[in-house]
Formats: structure tokens, C-alpha cells, sequence
């Protein structure tokens, strides 16, 4: 079978390897198709995220969906979860299994990802497809839940003021979810044309370059920070007025981030900081299928896996939105 393997920094090969086989409590995936999210381009261009460091070939990859070919849903297309949290921790059995303390995730560390033919993996991570949801859609089901558990920290309320600083894929989506949500006024800071440009045919009522926050004379109630960088966290701070809640979604290139202290306390403003997803790939799909969320708009660029340097390179140099890689007979591209 094919697997993609990550070496090192800027160093990504595809490799002929024996078929996998699947293990106990788990089936076979037939892999359709990886998106590329902005960890695995973190772990393209840095050769890691914070402290974790690429200390082995690995495939990267945890945005995917295939056919499983064993098991509970043999036959049927299946969305993965990406992270297998071990169920018996404090934090599992209280129903945060993303914050499980001996969580195992796709793509990361020893445990390889879904940039291969064949993976195999736990039935109880995966979740049966309807044909109501498109090859297109189904690969960006994972983004579209970390946006869903970014949506459920905000505690939003109709009629609130929103900013989201950040149009990639997932700020995309929380642009939608909280449109859905009755939010009014909704400002998208991005620094490239053509997202500014998707985010207001999304719905943004009001889209700027980060170099006009500072004219932005009407401030929000609740921002999303969705781009992972300094400038970014700042950018938030800015468009926040007093007493607002700042959710903190993008992942920094370097293990820190930092803001003015002074602006932050001033303002009392909350800070909270998104982990992954829960579960919550059943409102996902229940989203896509009803059309309040339009996933496939955020799609620009699908490769063979012979491409996936230039798919990752496309993906580092955010030349388009989400950078799929396709496996097998998909109607995506």
C-alpha cells in the first residue's frame, strides 16, 4: 500500500509498504481522502508543534474519511475521529475526552495518520456516513467539529456583536455556525485577499485586513482567534469591547503567544483556549445535511498522493483554503 511519511522539516515522501491489518477492537479504512490541517503544515515547515518534535517518520493526517472494510461498519463510508482517548482517566469519565491525560492522535507521535491506502482503527472512533453528505464535505467534518467545540466555549447569545480573526477553514465555519446562531454584526479580520473575499461570500457583514482593526470603531462582544500568531491574539484584543470573552483556537508557530497584558486586564476580558473536539461529528453532519454549514466551499485544492510535496507546500503557502490529498475513488477534485 502507499503511505505518506514525514522525515523531517520540509521533508514529506510517499513509500510503498505492506498492507496493514486491523488490531483487536478495531476495523480496516479504506482511505478516500486527508485534508491538511495547519498542525500537520506546523509539522512541514517547523518540524514540530511546541515541544513535540519529529523524532521518527510518521504519517501525518487526522482530517480523513474512507470505506471501513471490516468490523461494525463494513461496507459503509465512515468519518474517523482522530483522537482515541483511553476512557478510564478523570477527565474521560467526566466527558471531556479531549483533555484525556494518555489521549493517542492520529498523525502525532508514534501513532501513524490517515495518509495511507489502509488504516486501521477503533470502531467506537468512527461514524457512519449518510449518502446525504458529499466526498467534499466528509473530509472537512473534522475542522467543521473543532469549530462546533470553539461554537460551544463561546457562549454565545443571539444578537452578539462576533469577530473572527482568522478566514482559514475553520474560522469559516465558526463565521457560519455563528450566522446560525443569530449573531449580529459579524467582523472577519484575514490578511489574504481571496479569503477575505470567501469570508464575505459566507456571510461576514464587515471584512478587514489586519492593518484596519485599529480604525474598527465598533467593537464585538465575543472573537474567535483562529490564525495561531501574536499579531493575531492582538488583533482580538482590539476588536473586543469591555467584559467580552476571547476564544482562543489557532495553535502558535512557537510554543507561546503573547499580547498586551495592560489591554487585556483593562477590559476584563475572558480568555479561553480550545482543545481538539468533542464528540461531535452526529451535529456535524445533521449542519451539512440541512445546509446551515456549507462545507464544501471551503475545498480549493485537491492532489494525488505523487503530489503531496506541492500539496503541502500549497498548504504552508495558504494559496487557497483547505489542500485536500486523495487516496482513492472519491468524487472530490
Amino acid at each position: 500500500m502507499r503511505a505518506v511519511r514525514l522525515h523531517g522539516t520540509g521533508d514529506v515522501r510517499l513509500h510503498e509498504e505492506p498492507d496493514t491489518t486491523a488490531g483487536e477492537g478495531e476495523s480496516l479504512v479504506r482511505i478516500h481522502a486527508v485534508g491538511l490541517c495547519g498542525s500537520d503544515l506546523h509539522w512541514f515547515v517547523d518540524g514540530g508543534i511546541g515541544d513535540s518534535r519529529i523524532t521518527d517518520p510518521v504519517v501525518p493526517g487526522h482530517e480523513f474519511f474512507g470505506t471501513a472494510l471490516t468490523g461494525r461498519y463494513a461496507g459503509q463510508r465512515v468519518v474517523v475521529d482522530p483522537a482515541i482517548s483511553c476512557m478510564h482517566c478523570e477527565y474521560c469519565h467526566r466527558g471531556d475526552h479531549n483533555l484525556c491525560e494518555n489521549i493517542i492522535f492520529a498523525g502525532h507521535g508514534t501513532r501513524d495518520g490517515g495518509m495511507q491506502d489502509l488504516l486501521s482503527w477503533p470502531d467506537r472512533s468512527m461514524t457512519p456516513l449518510p449518502d446525504s453528505i458529499s466526498d467534499t464535505a466528509a473530509v472537512v467534518l473534522e475542522p467543521l467539529g473543532v469549530a462546533i467545540h470553539a461554537f460551544d466555549l463561546s457562549h454565545i447569545k443571539p444578537g452578539m456583536r462576533v469577530g473572527v480573526v482568522g478566514a482559514g477553514p475553520i474560522g469559516l465555519f465558526i463565521l457560519q455556525l455563528t450566522r446560525n446562531a443569530n449573531a449580529t454584526g459579524l467582523v472577519v479580520v484575514e490578511p489574504l485577499a481571496h479569503r477575505r473575499e470567501l469570508a464575505a461570500r459566507l456571510g461576514a457583514d464587515v471584512v478587514l485586513a489586519p492593518e484596519d482593526v485599529q480604525q474598527q470603531t465598533t467593537s464585538c462582544d465575543l472573537v474567535f482567534e483562529v490564525n495561531g500568531n501574536p499579531d493575531a491574539v492582538t488583533e482580538a484584543i482590539t476588536l473586543a469591547k469591555p467584559g467580552a470573552r476571547v476564544v482562543l483556537v489557532g495553535i502558535p508557530d512557537e510554543d507561546q503567544t503573547t499580547f498586551s497584558a495592560s489591554a487585556a486586564r483593562r477590559k476584563g476580558l475572558t480568555m479561553v483556549c480550545v482543545r481538539r473536539m468533542k464528540e461531535v461529528y452526529d451535529r456535524a453532519i445533521a449542519l451539512v445535511e440541512r445546509g446551515h454549514v456549507d462545507a464544501e466551499s471551503v475545498v480549493s485544492d485537491v492532489h494525488d498522493p505523487q503530489q503531496v510535496e506541492e500539496a503541502f507546500r500549497s498548504g504552508a503557502e495558504r494559496r487557497g483554503h483547505k489542500v485536500v490529498v486523495r487516496f482513492s475513488a472519491s468524487e472530490i477534485g
